[in-house]
């Protein structure tokens, strides 16, 4: 007695028709890419939030600075070399610590010969928070 082979309950032989892997694929798609735009707004918040505590730190020495010595920093490198800071942090989207951009003192009217100093100190990275905010006006 030999059987015959055996057949599904439906009928059908078993497996997966094109429109139901279609379907699973495309899911798949779908998470990839929601996953992926998650990943690149959390870097972006990342380095959103390194630059805020840099400038943050950065304009406290300066006032650190400008309450010690009664006159405002020459520079940031000033600010090296007096032992205020270990070194000039990398602004964390240009990726160079040279781009910080210096906002002037203002000329001290009992010495207007002075050299005014830094009074703050901005990012010099173009483009636009995640807030809507731009970069260089923080």
């Amino acid at each position: 007695m030999t059987s015959a082979p055996r057949r599904s309950r439906t009928g059908g032989d078993a497996g997966f028709t094109l429109i139901e892997l279609m379907i699973v694929l495309s899911l798949i798609v779908l998470l990839a890419g929601m996953g992926l735009a998650q990943y690149r707004n959390s870097v972006t918040a990342a380095k959103e939030a390194t630059l805020r505590e840099d400038l943050f730190r950065m304009r406290d020495l300066l006032d650190q600075y400008y309450a010690d010595k009664q006159q405002s920093a020459p520079s940031l490198d000033a600010l090296v070399s007096e032992g205020y800071m270990r070194k000039i942090p990398v602004d964390p989207f240009t990726g160079n610590a040279d781009s910080w951009q210096i906002v002037q003192a203002e000329p001290d009217p009992a010495n207007p010969t002075a050299d005014p100093g830094v009074a703050d100190v901005k990012s010099g990275a173009e483009g636009t928070a995640l807030d809507g905010s731009k970069y260089g006006d923080w």
